[in-house]
């Protein structure tokens, strides 16, 4: 197969296409309520989040976690949130962004830091799997960097997506960090996990919407 001629996009997940903001929040309260730690709003959240996620902790408690709380919070975190997602749905006009992108010839994939044997059958179900070259979500421990996952993720579509040509959509700093990593460009959208002033330190476009997260996309790998 040979190489697209144009832009490609490659998506990010929680936050971004699914609009899971209130899973998040209350999987982290209920990771902190196992320390006795005070719940956050999500103001606080977006304004302190990074990874790796111990960072984040340690912006919030003093400290870094140590080991055994890292496991234990880790692990509240993601059964709170298995049982909370079903609530969330798609960003604001995600499905058709994805269908009108594809119907425009161009290619678009997605990455998540979410771990793949639960993400593929999420994305399944919103029916929009199709409109994907992949769907790739983490592998290995959670807590850290995308960066090395987007390398991957695009060795994986050599030959057909050209990296120079490649924008990450993401909601996180970290997106920008990956993209960087991969040689890609990026756009970061505010809707997510992030506040705007923290989104605008990574020195790449942020928008506040998915539709212009698109048109900056079309527009920086023209």
């Amino acid at each position: 197969m040979g190489m697209q001629a144009s832009a490609h996009i490659v998506w990010d997940w929680n936050g971004t296409l699914f609009h899971d903001n209130d899973a998040i929040i209350g999987a982290t309260n209920a990771a902190f309520a196992e320390l006795g730690l005070a719940p956050i709003t999500l103001e606080q959240y977006r304004s302190l989040y990074c990874v790796p996620v111990p960072k984040f902790y340690e912006r919030l408690i003093g400290r870094l976690p140590t080991d055994a709380e890292w496991e234990l919070m880790d692990g509240v975190f993601h059964r709170y949130y298995a049982e909370h997602r079903v609530r969330c749905g798609l960003a604001e006009g995600a499905a058709d962004l994805l269908a009108g992108w594809r119907s425009a010839g161009r290619s678009q994939s997605l990455l998540s830091m979410y771990v793949h044997e639960e993400l593929v059958p999420l994305v399944r179900g919103f029916g929009i799997e199709p409109h994907f070259l992949r769907v790739d979500g983490r592998t290995g421990p959670s807590g850290g960097s995308k960066a090395e996952h987007m390398v991957r993720h695009l060795e994986a579509l050599n030959g057909v997506v050209e990296p120079a040509r490649t924008v990450v959509i993401g909601d996180a700093a970290d997106d920008a960090v990956a993209a960087g990593r991969a040689g890609a460009r990026a756009v970061l959208y505010t809707g997510g996990s992030h506040s705007r002033a923290s989104l605008e330190e990574a020195g790449v476009p942020v928008v506040d919407t998915l539709a212009e997260a698109v048109e900056e996309a079309e527009r920086i790998a023209a």
